[in-house]
Protein backbone atom coordinates (compact mmCIF):
# COMPACT_ATOMS: atom_id res chain seq x y z
CA UNK A 1 0.00 0.00 0.00
CA UNK A 2 1.41 3.54 -1.06
CA UNK A 3 2.61 5.50 2.07
CA UNK A 4 -0.43 8.12 2.39
CA UNK A 5 0.28 11.72 0.96
CA UNK A 6 0.98 14.44 4.04
CA UNK A 7 2.68 17.46 1.83
CA UNK A 8 1.28 20.37 3.79
CA UNK A 9 -1.71 22.15 3.04
CA UNK A 10 -1.89 25.72 1.08
CA UNK A 11 -1.28 28.56 3.51
CA UNK A 12 -0.45 26.13 6.46
CA UNK A 13 3.39 27.21 6.36
CA UNK A 14 4.71 30.11 8.80
CA UNK A 15 5.45 32.82 6.05
CA UNK A 16 9.53 32.51 6.65
CA UNK A 17 9.60 29.23 5.28
CA UNK A 18 8.74 30.60 2.00
CA UNK A 19 10.21 33.88 2.09
CA UNK A 20 12.93 34.66 -0.34
CA UNK A 21 16.39 34.70 0.64
CA UNK A 22 16.99 38.09 1.10
CA UNK A 23 14.13 38.50 3.62
CA UNK A 24 15.65 35.90 5.28
CA UNK A 25 19.26 37.03 5.48
CA UNK A 26 18.13 40.60 6.63
CA UNK A 27 15.66 38.96 9.43
CA UNK A 28 19.04 36.75 10.49
CA UNK A 29 20.94 40.05 10.60
CA UNK A 30 18.60 42.07 12.66
CA UNK A 31 18.24 39.41 15.50
CA UNK A 32 21.81 38.33 15.42
CA UNK A 33 22.87 42.20 16.22
CA UNK A 34 20.44 42.29 19.45
CA UNK A 35 21.59 38.51 20.36
CA UNK A 36 25.55 39.83 20.36
CA UNK A 37 24.40 42.93 22.05
CA UNK A 38 22.58 40.33 24.83
CA UNK A 39 25.36 38.05 25.16
CA UNK A 40 28.02 40.78 25.83
CA UNK A 41 26.27 43.11 28.31
CA UNK A 42 24.43 40.18 30.22
CA UNK A 43 27.20 37.20 29.98
CA UNK A 44 30.48 37.94 31.77
CA UNK A 45 32.37 35.03 29.87
CA UNK A 46 31.08 36.35 25.70
CA UNK A 47 32.50 40.26 27.39
CA UNK A 48 35.53 38.52 28.30
CA UNK A 49 35.88 36.00 24.79
CA UNK A 50 34.99 39.10 22.31
CA UNK A 51 37.08 41.55 24.72
CA UNK A 52 39.65 38.69 23.93
CA UNK A 53 39.25 38.35 20.86
CA UNK A 54 39.30 42.34 19.79
CA UNK A 55 35.86 42.62 18.90
CA UNK A 56 32.20 44.15 19.88
CA UNK A 57 28.84 43.91 19.20
CA UNK A 58 28.69 46.66 16.72
CA UNK A 59 31.65 45.16 14.48
CA UNK A 60 28.52 42.91 13.13
CA UNK A 61 27.64 44.69 9.96
CA UNK A 62 26.82 41.83 7.81
CA UNK A 63 25.87 38.11 8.38
CA UNK A 64 29.90 37.09 7.15
CA UNK A 65 31.04 39.31 10.27
CA UNK A 66 30.04 36.71 12.59
CA UNK A 67 33.32 34.75 11.56
CA UNK A 68 35.14 37.28 13.63
CA UNK A 69 33.88 36.27 17.30
CA UNK A 70 34.93 33.58 19.34
CA UNK A 71 33.45 30.07 19.16
CA UNK A 72 31.53 28.30 21.87
CA UNK A 73 32.69 24.68 22.93
CA UNK A 74 31.30 22.09 25.70
CA UNK A 75 34.32 22.96 27.11
CA UNK A 76 32.59 26.45 28.18
CA UNK A 77 29.40 25.34 28.85
CA UNK A 78 31.23 23.26 31.85
CA UNK A 79 33.80 26.09 32.74
CA UNK A 80 30.67 28.05 33.54
CA UNK A 81 28.56 25.62 35.39
CA UNK A 82 25.95 25.64 36.13
CA UNK A 83 24.42 28.90 35.42
CA UNK A 84 27.10 31.05 33.96
CA UNK A 85 25.92 31.56 30.74
CA UNK A 86 23.01 32.76 31.64
CA UNK A 87 22.04 36.08 30.56
CA UNK A 88 19.30 36.54 32.48
CA UNK A 89 18.38 36.65 36.99
CA UNK A 90 17.15 33.44 38.11
CA UNK A 91 13.55 34.99 38.88
CA UNK A 92 13.14 35.25 34.89
CA UNK A 93 13.57 31.31 34.32
CA UNK A 94 10.96 29.47 33.85
CA UNK A 95 12.51 26.18 33.36
CA UNK A 96 16.36 24.46 33.06
CA UNK A 97 17.47 21.26 31.74
CA UNK A 98 20.79 19.39 32.02
CA UNK A 99 22.87 16.47 29.66
CA UNK A 100 23.29 13.44 31.98
CA UNK A 101 26.92 14.09 32.59
CA UNK A 102 28.16 10.94 31.81
CA UNK A 103 31.60 12.34 30.79
CA UNK A 104 31.93 14.83 33.21
CA UNK A 105 29.87 17.75 34.55
CA UNK A 106 26.58 18.11 33.04
CA UNK A 107 25.73 21.01 30.45
CA UNK A 108 23.29 22.97 32.19
CA UNK A 109 20.57 24.87 29.80
CA UNK A 110 17.70 27.70 30.90
CA UNK A 111 14.44 28.98 29.18
CA UNK A 112 12.38 32.07 30.03
CA UNK A 113 8.70 31.65 29.41
CA UNK A 114 9.46 32.97 25.73
CA UNK A 115 12.36 30.94 24.88
CA UNK A 116 9.66 27.94 25.98
CA UNK A 117 6.87 29.48 23.89
CA UNK A 118 9.30 29.62 20.86
CA UNK A 119 10.67 25.84 21.45
CA UNK A 120 7.03 24.84 21.51
CA UNK A 121 6.54 26.64 18.07
CA UNK A 122 9.51 25.10 16.34
CA UNK A 123 8.77 21.79 17.18
CA UNK A 124 4.96 21.95 15.88
CA UNK A 125 7.07 23.37 12.62
CA UNK A 126 8.97 20.36 12.95
CA UNK A 127 5.87 17.86 13.30
CA UNK A 128 3.74 19.58 10.76
CA UNK A 129 6.66 19.61 8.14
CA UNK A 130 6.87 15.68 9.27
CA UNK A 131 3.66 15.42 8.11
CA UNK A 132 1.62 15.97 11.40
CA UNK A 133 -1.36 17.49 11.60
CA UNK A 134 -3.84 18.81 14.39
CA UNK A 135 -6.17 15.63 15.85
CA UNK A 136 -3.26 13.07 15.25
CA UNK A 137 -2.54 11.33 18.08
CA UNK A 138 1.51 11.17 18.73
CA UNK A 139 3.26 8.16 21.25
CA UNK A 140 5.93 10.02 22.75
CA UNK A 141 8.67 7.65 23.32
CA UNK A 142 11.37 10.20 24.24
CA UNK A 143 12.94 10.27 27.92
CA UNK A 144 11.25 12.93 29.90
CA UNK A 145 13.11 14.34 32.59
CA UNK A 146 16.29 16.56 32.73
CA UNK A 147 16.91 15.11 28.83
CA UNK A 148 15.16 17.93 26.60
CA UNK A 149 13.79 15.19 24.26
CA UNK A 150 10.43 14.06 25.95
CA UNK A 151 9.51 17.57 27.39
CA UNK A 152 10.20 19.32 23.67
CA UNK A 153 8.43 17.24 22.06
CA UNK A 154 5.17 17.06 24.25
CA UNK A 155 5.39 20.69 24.14
CA UNK A 156 5.65 20.96 20.08
CA UNK A 157 3.11 18.37 19.89
CA UNK A 158 0.39 20.22 22.13
CA UNK A 159 0.76 23.68 20.56
CA UNK A 160 0.18 21.81 17.29
CA UNK A 161 -2.90 20.22 18.72
CA UNK A 162 -2.15 16.79 18.52
CA UNK A 163 -2.93 14.51 21.30
CA UNK A 164 -0.28 13.53 23.24
CA UNK A 165 0.71 9.78 24.60
CA UNK A 166 3.90 10.94 27.25
CA UNK A 167 5.00 7.21 27.39
CA UNK A 168 8.64 8.13 28.12
CA UNK A 169 11.56 5.31 27.18
CA UNK A 170 11.41 2.04 28.63
CA UNK A 171 9.18 -0.33 29.46
CA UNK A 172 9.28 -2.02 25.65
CA UNK A 173 6.59 -4.51 25.77
CA UNK A 174 4.07 -1.97 27.04
CA UNK A 175 5.34 0.45 24.20
CA UNK A 176 3.54 -1.82 21.88
CA UNK A 177 1.02 -3.08 23.58
CA UNK A 178 0.00 0.90 23.70
CA UNK A 179 0.10 1.74 20.18
CA UNK A 180 -1.94 -1.94 19.76
CA UNK A 181 -4.49 -0.40 21.62
CA UNK A 182 -4.75 3.42 21.56
CA UNK A 183 -3.83 3.83 17.75
CA UNK A 184 -1.36 6.79 17.24
CA UNK A 185 -0.78 8.35 14.06
CA UNK A 186 3.26 9.10 14.80
CA UNK A 187 5.74 8.13 17.28
CA UNK A 188 8.91 10.21 18.39
CA UNK A 189 11.57 8.28 19.02
CA UNK A 190 15.47 7.28 18.69
CA UNK A 191 15.64 5.60 15.63
CA UNK A 192 17.68 2.29 17.55
CA UNK A 193 14.98 2.64 20.02
CA UNK A 194 12.27 2.22 17.48
CA UNK A 195 14.17 -1.10 16.19
CA UNK A 196 13.81 -2.71 19.66
CA UNK A 197 10.36 -2.06 19.15
CA UNK A 198 9.85 -3.17 15.99
CA UNK A 199 11.63 -6.53 17.70
CA UNK A 200 8.92 -6.44 20.23
CA UNK A 201 6.19 -6.62 17.95
CA UNK A 202 7.33 -9.40 16.36
CA UNK A 203 8.30 -10.74 19.48
CA UNK A 204 4.47 -10.50 20.47
CA UNK A 205 3.36 -11.67 16.93
CA UNK A 206 2.25 -8.44 15.75
CA UNK A 207 2.13 -7.15 12.25
CA UNK A 208 3.92 -3.94 12.46
CA UNK A 209 2.44 -2.50 9.27
CA UNK A 210 -0.91 -3.53 10.61
CA UNK A 211 -0.33 -0.41 13.09
CA UNK A 212 -1.85 2.78 12.94
CA UNK A 213 1.53 4.51 12.34
CA UNK A 214 1.73 6.66 9.47
CA UNK A 215 4.97 8.92 10.89
CA UNK A 216 7.75 8.20 12.85
CA UNK A 217 9.94 11.15 13.91
CA UNK A 218 13.75 10.27 15.00
CA UNK A 219 16.60 12.02 15.98
CA UNK A 220 19.52 12.75 18.98
CA UNK A 221 21.47 10.13 17.13
CA UNK A 222 22.87 10.15 13.59
CA UNK A 223 21.47 7.05 11.23
CA UNK A 224 21.54 6.12 8.10
CA UNK A 225 19.44 5.90 4.79
CA UNK A 226 19.53 2.36 5.25
CA UNK A 227 17.93 2.75 8.77
CA UNK A 228 15.35 4.81 6.88
CA UNK A 229 14.49 2.46 4.71
CA UNK A 230 14.77 -0.72 7.11
CA UNK A 231 12.13 1.05 9.24
CA UNK A 232 10.01 2.69 6.54
CA UNK A 233 9.25 -1.01 4.95
CA UNK A 234 8.83 -2.55 8.23
CA UNK A 235 6.20 -0.25 9.43
CA UNK A 236 4.81 1.29 6.44
CA UNK A 237 5.28 4.87 7.55
CA UNK A 238 7.41 7.80 6.83
CA UNK A 239 10.71 7.99 8.75
CA UNK A 240 11.45 11.33 8.95
CA UNK A 241 14.37 12.82 10.81
CA UNK A 242 14.83 15.94 13.40
CA UNK A 243 17.75 17.55 14.76
CA UNK A 244 18.33 19.59 17.54
CA UNK A 245 20.88 19.64 20.82
CA UNK A 246 20.15 20.97 24.18
CA UNK A 247 23.12 23.51 24.37
CA UNK A 248 21.01 25.53 21.53
CA UNK A 249 17.28 24.52 22.52
CA UNK A 250 16.89 21.22 22.53
CA UNK A 251 14.31 19.10 18.94
CA UNK A 252 13.33 21.21 16.78
CA UNK A 253 16.35 23.19 15.58
CA UNK A 254 15.43 21.82 11.96
CA UNK A 255 13.52 18.96 10.69
CA UNK A 256 13.21 17.05 7.08
CA UNK A 257 10.09 17.91 5.05
CA UNK A 258 7.65 14.54 4.53
CA UNK A 259 7.28 15.61 1.00
CA UNK A 260 10.90 15.44 -0.13
CA UNK A 261 12.58 13.75 3.02
CA UNK A 262 16.16 15.20 1.37
CA UNK A 263 17.70 16.55 4.37
CA UNK A 264 16.49 18.66 6.91
CA UNK A 265 15.35 22.70 6.73
CA UNK A 266 17.05 24.37 9.60
CA UNK A 267 14.52 26.70 11.01
CA UNK A 268 16.92 30.07 10.26
CA UNK A 269 14.70 32.21 11.54
CA UNK A 270 15.82 31.52 14.76
CA UNK A 271 19.38 29.71 14.43
CA UNK A 272 22.15 30.86 12.27
CA UNK A 273 23.91 28.21 10.76
CA UNK A 274 27.82 28.25 9.92
CA UNK A 275 29.63 25.34 8.40
CA UNK A 276 33.62 25.10 9.45
CA UNK A 277 36.85 23.21 9.15
CA UNK A 278 36.60 21.17 12.47
CA UNK A 279 40.61 21.39 12.76
CA UNK A 280 41.00 25.30 11.84
CA UNK A 281 37.70 26.48 12.42
CA UNK A 282 37.37 28.48 8.96
CA UNK A 283 34.38 29.03 7.66
CA UNK A 284 33.56 26.69 4.68
CA UNK A 285 30.97 27.55 1.71
CA UNK A 286 27.38 26.05 1.34
CA UNK A 287 28.14 22.58 -0.03
CA UNK A 288 31.63 21.97 1.72
CA UNK A 289 31.34 19.17 4.59
CA UNK A 290 32.67 20.44 8.19
CA UNK A 291 30.97 20.90 11.48
CA UNK A 292 27.56 22.41 12.30
CA UNK A 293 27.93 25.69 14.11
CA UNK A 294 25.13 27.18 14.99
CA UNK A 295 23.97 30.52 16.96
CA UNK A 296 21.07 31.37 18.37
CA UNK A 297 19.02 34.85 17.25
CA UNK A 298 16.02 34.67 19.85
CA UNK A 299 16.90 32.86 22.57
CA UNK A 300 16.62 35.05 26.29
CA UNK A 301 17.58 33.28 28.75
CA UNK A 302 20.53 31.47 27.31
CA UNK A 303 21.96 32.70 23.82
CA UNK A 304 24.74 31.03 22.46
CA UNK A 305 27.07 32.27 20.28
CA UNK A 306 29.17 29.92 17.35
CA UNK A 307 28.38 27.14 19.36
CA UNK A 308 30.28 23.94 18.13
CA UNK A 309 27.88 21.28 17.53
CA UNK A 310 30.99 18.43 16.74
CA UNK A 311 28.22 16.94 14.05
CA UNK A 312 29.37 16.59 10.80
CA UNK A 313 26.74 17.98 7.74
CA UNK A 314 26.72 20.34 4.76
CA UNK A 315 25.15 23.55 3.61
CA UNK A 316 22.39 23.10 1.06
CA UNK A 317 19.89 25.16 -0.94
CA UNK A 318 16.23 24.78 0.26
CA UNK A 319 13.93 22.58 -1.91
CA UNK A 320 10.36 21.98 0.15
CA UNK A 321 11.18 25.68 1.65
CA UNK A 322 13.34 28.20 1.05
CA UNK A 323 15.44 28.11 4.49
CA UNK A 324 18.80 25.88 4.02
CA UNK A 325 19.22 22.35 4.17
CA UNK A 326 21.16 20.25 6.81
CA UNK A 327 22.56 17.04 4.94
CA UNK A 328 21.97 13.83 7.30
CA UNK A 329 24.65 13.92 10.09
CA UNK A 330 27.33 12.19 8.80
CA UNK A 331 28.76 11.52 12.70
CA UNK A 332 30.69 13.51 14.93
CA UNK A 333 33.70 15.11 15.07
CA UNK A 334 34.30 14.03 18.63
CA UNK A 335 33.11 10.09 17.42
CA UNK A 336 35.02 9.74 14.81
CA UNK A 337 37.09 6.77 14.63
CA UNK A 338 40.80 6.77 13.48
CA UNK A 339 41.89 3.17 12.89
CA UNK A 340 45.28 3.07 11.24
CA UNK A 341 45.11 6.49 9.79
CA UNK A 342 41.88 6.12 8.72
CA UNK A 343 38.43 8.32 9.31
CA UNK A 344 35.48 5.76 10.06
CA UNK A 345 32.25 7.00 11.18
CA UNK A 346 30.19 4.22 12.68
CA UNK A 347 27.09 5.68 9.94
CA UNK A 348 29.71 4.28 7.31
CA UNK A 349 29.34 0.64 8.57
CA UNK A 350 25.70 0.37 9.08
CA UNK A 351 24.99 1.49 5.85
CA UNK A 352 26.91 -1.41 4.74
CA UNK A 353 25.77 -3.66 7.17
CA UNK A 354 21.89 -2.97 6.19
CA UNK A 355 22.54 -3.73 2.87
CA UNK A 356 22.11 -7.61 3.94
CA UNK A 357 18.85 -9.08 3.67
CA UNK A 358 19.73 -11.38 6.72
CA UNK A 359 20.72 -8.62 9.00
CA UNK A 360 18.98 -6.28 11.72
CA UNK A 361 19.98 -2.69 12.56
CA UNK A 362 21.41 -4.40 15.82
CA UNK A 363 25.37 -3.46 16.20
CA UNK A 364 28.39 -2.72 18.07
CA UNK A 365 32.16 -2.12 17.01
CA UNK A 366 34.59 -3.27 19.64
CA UNK A 367 38.41 -1.45 18.95
CA UNK A 368 41.05 -3.15 20.41
CA UNK A 369 45.14 -3.44 20.33
CA UNK A 370 47.06 -6.16 18.95
CA UNK A 371 50.62 -5.43 19.74
CA UNK A 372 50.91 -2.21 18.07
CA UNK A 373 47.86 -2.25 15.97
CA UNK A 374 44.45 -1.05 16.48
CA UNK A 375 42.04 -3.40 15.48
CA UNK A 376 38.02 -3.62 14.73
CA UNK A 377 35.20 -6.25 15.13
CA UNK A 378 31.85 -5.39 14.20
CA UNK A 379 28.93 -7.41 16.32
CA UNK A 380 26.26 -7.34 14.11
CA UNK A 381 22.89 -9.25 14.97
CA UNK A 382 20.91 -11.85 12.55
CA UNK A 383 17.34 -11.37 11.55
CA UNK A 384 15.13 -14.33 13.27
CA UNK A 385 14.52 -15.96 9.89
CA UNK A 386 17.93 -16.11 9.28
CA UNK A 387 19.81 -17.11 12.09
CA UNK A 388 20.97 -20.74 12.17
CA UNK A 389 20.22 -21.41 8.47
CA UNK A 390 23.10 -21.52 5.69
CA UNK A 391 22.18 -18.24 4.17
CA UNK A 392 24.60 -16.88 6.64
CA UNK A 393 27.61 -19.33 6.69
CA UNK A 394 29.86 -16.79 3.89
CA UNK A 395 28.26 -13.77 4.79
CA UNK A 396 30.08 -12.27 7.45
CA UNK A 397 33.35 -13.14 5.04
CA UNK A 398 31.36 -10.88 2.15
CA UNK A 399 30.85 -8.35 4.53
CA UNK A 400 33.79 -7.59 5.99
CA UNK A 401 35.04 -7.47 1.78
CA UNK A 402 32.75 -4.72 1.45
CA UNK A 403 33.83 -3.29 4.57
CA UNK A 404 37.72 -3.16 2.94
CA UNK A 405 36.71 -1.98 -0.37
CA UNK A 406 34.36 0.62 0.51
CA UNK A 407 36.15 2.13 3.52
CA UNK A 408 39.68 0.57 3.02
CA UNK A 409 39.84 -1.07 6.43
CA UNK A 410 40.11 -4.81 7.42
CA UNK A 411 37.54 -5.25 9.80
CA UNK A 412 36.86 -9.05 11.59
CA UNK A 413 32.92 -9.60 11.24
CA UNK A 414 30.98 -11.43 13.59
CA UNK A 415 27.10 -12.50 13.24
CA UNK A 416 25.66 -12.91 16.35
CA UNK A 417 22.23 -14.43 17.37
CA UNK A 418 19.31 -12.16 17.77
CA UNK A 419 18.80 -10.31 20.83
CA UNK A 420 22.54 -10.29 21.89
CA UNK A 421 22.76 -7.12 21.09
CA UNK A 422 22.42 -4.47 24.18
CA UNK A 423 19.35 -2.55 24.28
CA UNK A 424 19.25 1.34 24.25
CA UNK A 425 16.01 2.75 25.76
CA UNK A 426 17.95 5.81 24.75
CA UNK A 427 20.76 6.65 22.09
CA UNK A 428 22.64 3.54 20.93
CA UNK A 429 26.21 2.74 22.33
CA UNK A 430 27.62 2.04 19.16
CA UNK A 431 31.50 1.90 19.98
CA UNK A 432 32.84 0.16 22.47
CA UNK A 433 37.03 1.03 22.57
CA UNK A 434 38.85 -1.04 24.87
CA UNK A 435 42.32 0.05 23.40
CA UNK A 436 43.13 1.58 26.80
Amino acid sequence: MPRPDLSPEPGTLDPIEIASRDEIAALQLARLKKTLAHAYENVPHYRAAFDAAGVRPEDCRSLADLAKFPMTSKADLRATYPFGLFAVPRADLARIHASSGTTGKPTVVGYTRGDLAVWAALVARSIRAAGGRPGMMLHNAYGYGLFTGGLGLHAGAERLDLVVVPVSGGMTERQVQLIADFGPDIITVTPSYMLAILDEFRRQGRDPRGSTLKIGIFGAEPWSEAMRAEIEEAFDIHAVDIYGLSEVMGPGVASECVETKDGLHLWEDHFYPEIVDPETGQVLADGAQGELVLTSLTKEAMPVIRYRTRDLTRLLPGTARTLRRMERIAGRSDDMIILRGVNVFPSQIEEILLRSPFLAGHYQIELTREGRLDAMAVHVEALPEAWGTPTLADEDTALAGHIKETIGITTNVRIVAPGSIERSLGKARRVIDRRG
